[in-house]
């Protein structure tokens, strides 16, 4: 006597090997793409006495500001009007300018914000502006991301800024404006007023609106 089989076991044999087909693609699939190198990005230049770092992935904007940062802060007497207007004008890009960044943790600016707000600031930054951000860790993003152009800095004023226990009689109020060179962005915050105190012999962001 030949036993038959039923309709329904065969339907549930070609589902589950084409189910353990399908997992295995995706397994071979996320294997690769953990063997993809991620490149580290080096530092291409420092400002050591001030504790600046060029990173090599950097737009070319921005590298020629750090060239200018560099001149500021090399001379035998800074000129801290200069040097307050060139690190707002380097933040406000950084920060602001998405399409360099790798991830929402690569949160730009960060060489010019105090020490005592760098912790909060980042958690800000990650929970806001770039929340968003899709990571680009294996250089296949597709996502449309902001970059910064025409920042115009307005000529800094000194005032008192109370800061935790710290009062700086001498600190620099900076406003600024900019655009997008997309107008896909036109929406987005265009404009700041920007606190920078004195920490130690370099001036520091310690509030931004």
């Amino acid at each position: 006597m030949h036993l038959k089989k039923k309709p329904k076991v065969i339907i549930i044999t070609v589902v589950s090997i084409i189910t353990i087909l399908l997992l295995g693609v995706i397994v071979l699939n996320v294997l690769g793409d953990s063997h993809k190198e991620v490149k580290a990005v080096k530092i291409e230049n420092s400002i050591k006495k001030y504790g600046y770092n060029l990173k090599e992935n950097k737009p070319q904007e921005y590298k020629d500001m750090f060239k200018e940062l560099e001149t500021i802060l090399k001379k035998d007497e800074v000129d801290e009007k200069a040097y307050v207007e060139k690190i707002a004008e380097m933040f406000i890009y950084d920060f602001y300018s998405l399409e360099d960044k790798t991830a929402k943790t690569d949160v730009g600016g960060l060489d010019f914000v105090h020490s005592a707000a760098l912790e909060n600031f980042i958690k800000n930054a990650e929970d806001t502006y770039y929340k968003y951000l899709e990571s680009n860790i294996y250089d296949n993003r597709k996502q449309e991301l902001p970059v910064v152009t025409d920042i115009t800095i307005d000529a800094p004023e000194q005032t008192p800024f109370a800061y935790g226990e710290e009062n700086d009689e001498l600190a620099y109020q900076v406003k600024a404006s900019w655009n997008y060179t997309s107008s896909n962005f036109s929406d987005y915050q265009n404009e700041a007023t920007l606190i920078f105190v004195h920490e130690g012999n370099k001036l520091s962001l310690v509030e931004l609106k």
